[in-house]
């Protein structure tokens, strides 16, 4: 008895993968065939093309303020608009008017536009069309001369499979925006290669921790399948394996009408398997859920965008999206998220963060994906608190069994719920009385409370006339249109921004026109440096006062706006205290230029190879800079999003703001690795002698160990304040400073690598930056550390073996 579950599978199988051409070919008899030359308009009595039972048509529908082509189920013959739009033509083309036209031609199906143009739907086909139909099972086909189907919409899914259609591994579902918008969504579900049945969100990378929902099928299934009796099932390709049922809908069939199944991907990331039961006394359907593969819409990761997260109220049971405190909700569209509602400077080390930051609190919080950038075990809350209000780079803090989670923004996937006992702590700007709602509400929380000031204030104010009252009020009231008019054109520029390939890393970024930069920098007159790509141009952004430094690409070829676009895609979403920000970016024809934060004392080439002494940072503030850099390139190897390898780490690109803090530059320009994968990056960077690896000239795979030898050239020539080939030197041992620096440490005369400056150096730390170094610039790839056990070594945590000797590098 065991195997009849295992048999009654096969035979399923069986009958779902001849189910297709059973319903073509039994169809092409029973259809209205649809003969060359027919045609439909939105603006004609003629607006779609039937199926013979009438419960499916294909044509035009209203969307919005135009029409689009597509496939509905009928509810009502004489009202498609309301019906259920099953698959969708070109769904992400721009809406057209109602003079156009839809023709069937020996071509394929031809959409012709008010404008004139000739639009493909049915296309790429075999051979020549001969005629097509709408069939009763939703499938709309295309014939040739010889009756046999050249094309079909069930190849071709959108966001539903209807009974007999498959979803193979090359196939995928999108969900629509809405319901009444069906242009492309948030979700995807894909059948992928191994077997698997995954949800993801569609701005994410298709791996295991992005998911929000899994069939647990790898190695078994590919492909997914409905039969017309509603039996959900994933079976494998060749027939060879077990079938994986996940539904069945004949188990909800009653049999006094037409019974419809459709499985669609909705809008809100669910997929559900639906039942249409048509009662033969009325044209409209009673339509019930037999199955979906999630039930908590808070699972859905991405439900909810950036910097907010999701909860469900417990007295309506409703699933609401909230944003952080210090944050609020995008003024034109609340899925991609919440933004900052005052600027974030960042901080330093001579000011008191507690005057420009509180941490507000926010109970039973989790983000579904946890990456954080530090984990420290505390001792209790108030300490993880203090401790981020301290750090610059954190901006919010997860605590949870002793351990204080930091993060940098933007905050992904968050979820709320009585069952989850971690703590939230948002850095938010203390300027700003902010009272942040609880949609949940216990009475026992009191997440942020700030100190109102004077309260005599108020007896000021009333003691003011009715008159100057009004005016304050009108001023202020014209000022709060004037910001949020000003804030709204910005979203409108950033959204249009995405329809050209930017994702959400570009949400934080502000978009400029051409001419506000032209204005910025007095007609980029001042230039601060030129790089690979262009030159940098000093300027001040009239809104804020703010400088900014603008980077203006001078190469428009293709190559060249492909790199811009990588750089700005990769760069647009790291955060760290230790890498140069972008701020902004403009996108205006051939013109592409990015907008990063000024930074006031310019790069470390200039500082250590200056003849002046006097520009020279100090012994204390060379240290403070190796670290830094360290540390950024941490964050680039290991704890960013898409782990970056730099390519072309050296002074030049390392900058130094006004307080001396490092900042690394000119990384969006490397390559994106796949996590634990070393891949093979053209050597298109500029080949400056010394600082790249021995595997460059090699033509050998670069990895992150490629950038530990460029940051052992570095922290020498840091150390050292001077060049590592240098050719005017006393003796010919000094031309190379990785093997002076070597022959000086086995000598014990360290002294001599600084020699200009030896009464202000600590000499134990010079010997520990220097045997870091030594390890750093090995000829041998694995015999360098990773960085994250640099920073161990440069910071004394741990002991440093004495380095063997490097070898010499080859000139470039």
């Amino acid at each position: 008895m065991a195997y009849v579950p295992a048999v009654l599978f096969l035979l399923s199988a069986l009958i779902i993968l001849i189910n297709d051409n059973i319903i073509v070919e039994a169809a092409r008899n029973e259809s209205h065939v649809i003969e060359l030359g027919s045609s439909l308009s939105p603006d004609s009595n003629l607006r779609s093309w039937l199926s013979p039972s009438g419960r499916f048509a294909f044509g035009f529908y209203r969307q919005g303020n135009g029409f689009t082509v597509g496939i509905w189920l009928v509810n009502d013959h004489n009202q498609t608009e309301q019906s259920i739009v099953v698959w969708t033509a070109r769904r992400d083309d721009p809406l057209v008017s109602s003079n156009s036209t839809l023709l069937l031609t020996v071509d394929g199906l031809l959409l012709q536009t008010e404008q004139g143009e000739q639009v493909p739907i049915a296309r790429d086909l075999s051979t020549t069309a001969s005629s097509a139909a709408m069939l009763d099972y939703g499938n709309f086909v295309v014939y040739d001369y010889r009756s046999e189907v050249i094309w079909q919409s069930f190849d071709s899914p959108t966001d539903t499979i209807l009974g007999g259609q498959t979803l193979t591994d090359e196939k995928y579902l999108v969900s629509s925006v809405s319901a009444s918008n069906h242009s492309s969504g948030r979700f995807s579900l894909q059948m992928q290669g191994d077997g698997n049945l995954v949800s993801y969100p569609v701005n994410s990378s298709t791996i295991p921790e992005n998911s929000y929902w899994s069939s647990n099928t790898v190695g078994s299934a590919q492909l997914l399948s409905l039969n017309v009796s509603g039996f959900l099932v994933l079976l494998p390709e060749t027939g060879a394996g077990s079938a994986h049922p996940l539904a069945n809908g004949s188990y909800h069939a009653h049999d006094d009408g037409t019974i419809i199944h459709r499985a669609t991907l909705d809008a809100d990331g669910i997929f559900r398997l639906y039942l249409h039961n048509y009662s033969v006394m009325s044209p409209s359907s009673r339509v019930s859920i037999v199955w979906s593969n999630l039930h908590d819409q808070c699972d859905v990761k991405g439900f909810c965008g950036l910097n907010s997260y999701c909860a469900v109220l417990e007295k309506t049971n409703k699933t609401e999206c909230q944003c952080y405190p210090g944050f609020v909700i995008n003024p034109i569209d609340m899925f991609p998220g919440c933004y900052q509602n005052a600027s974030d400077d960042g901080c330093t080390g001579n000011e008191d963060p507690g005057l420009r930051y509180k941490v507000a609190s926010v109970d039973n919080i989790l983000w579904l994906i946890d990456h954080p950038y530090l984990v420290v075990p505390l001792k209790n809350l108030q300490v993880c608190s203090d401790s981020c209000l301290e750090d610059c780079s954190c901006k919010a803090a997860l605590y949870t069994n002793g351990n204080c989670h930091k993060y940098k923004l933007p905050l992904r996937y968050g979820r709320r719920s009585p069952d989850i006992s971690a703590t939230g702590l948002i850095k938010v700007a203390a300027t700003h009385n902010l009272q942040f709602h609880n949609p949940m509400a216990p009475r026992n929380l009191t997440l942020v409370k700030y100190e109102t000031k004077n309260s005599h204030g108020l007896i000021v104010i009333l003691a003011v006339s009715l008159g100057s009252i009004a005016c304050v009020c009108f001023s202020f009231a014209v000022s709060s249109f004037t910001i949020y008019m000003h804030r709204l054109q910005r979203y409108k520029k950033l959204l249009d921004h995405t329809k050209v390939g930017l994702a959400e890393e570009l949400f934080s970024l502000q978009s400029f026109s051409y001419t506000e930069l032209e204005d910025a920098t007095h007609g980029f007159k001042e230039e601060l440096g030129r790089g690979t790509f262009g030159a940098v141009y000093k300027g001040t952004l009239s809104t804020s006062n703010k400088m900014v430094a603008v980077k203006r690409l001078e190469k428009v070829v293709e190559e060249g706006v492909r790199e811009f676009k990588a750089e700005i895609t990769t760069i647009g979403r790291t955060h760290h205290r230790n890498l140069v920000q972008l701020l902004g970016f403009c996108i205006e024809g051939s013109r592409k230029l990015l907008v990063y934060e000024y930074m006031s004392n310019g790069s470390l080439a200039h500082l250590l190879f200056n003849k002046a002494a006097t520009m020279r940072p100090s012994w204390r503030e060379r240290v403070g800079i190796v670290l830094d850099v360290a540390k950024g390139v941490l964050y680039l190897h290991e704890e960013c999003g898409v782990h970056i390898i730099h390519c072309n780490l050296k002074p030049q690109n390392i900058l130094l703001d006004h307080s001396w803090t490092a900042k690394i530059s000119d990384f969006g320009l490397a390559r994106l690795l796949v996590p634990n994968d070393q891949t093979k990056i053209a050597a298109g960077v500029e080949q400056r002698s010394g600082y790249l690896a021995p595997e460059w000239q090699k033509n050998a795979l670069i990895s992150v160990k490629s950038d530990i030898y460029s940051f052992g050239i570095v922290l020498l020539e840091t150390v050292c304040c001077r060049k590592n080939i240098e050719l005017k030197v006393s003796v010919p041992d000094e031309m190379i400073l990785s093997s002076w620096a070597y022959k000086c440490f086995k000598a014990g005369k360290l002294y001599k690598l600084v020699e200009d400056d030896e009464q202000n150096v600590d000499l134990k730390t010079l010997e520990r930056m220097v045997k870091v170094g030594l390890w750093c610039v090995q000829d041998d790839p694995a015999l360098r550390p990773l960085m994250k056990n640099v920073i161990l070594m440069l910071e004394g945590t741990t002991d440093i073996p004495v380095p063997p000797s490097p070898e010499l590098p080859q000139a470039c």
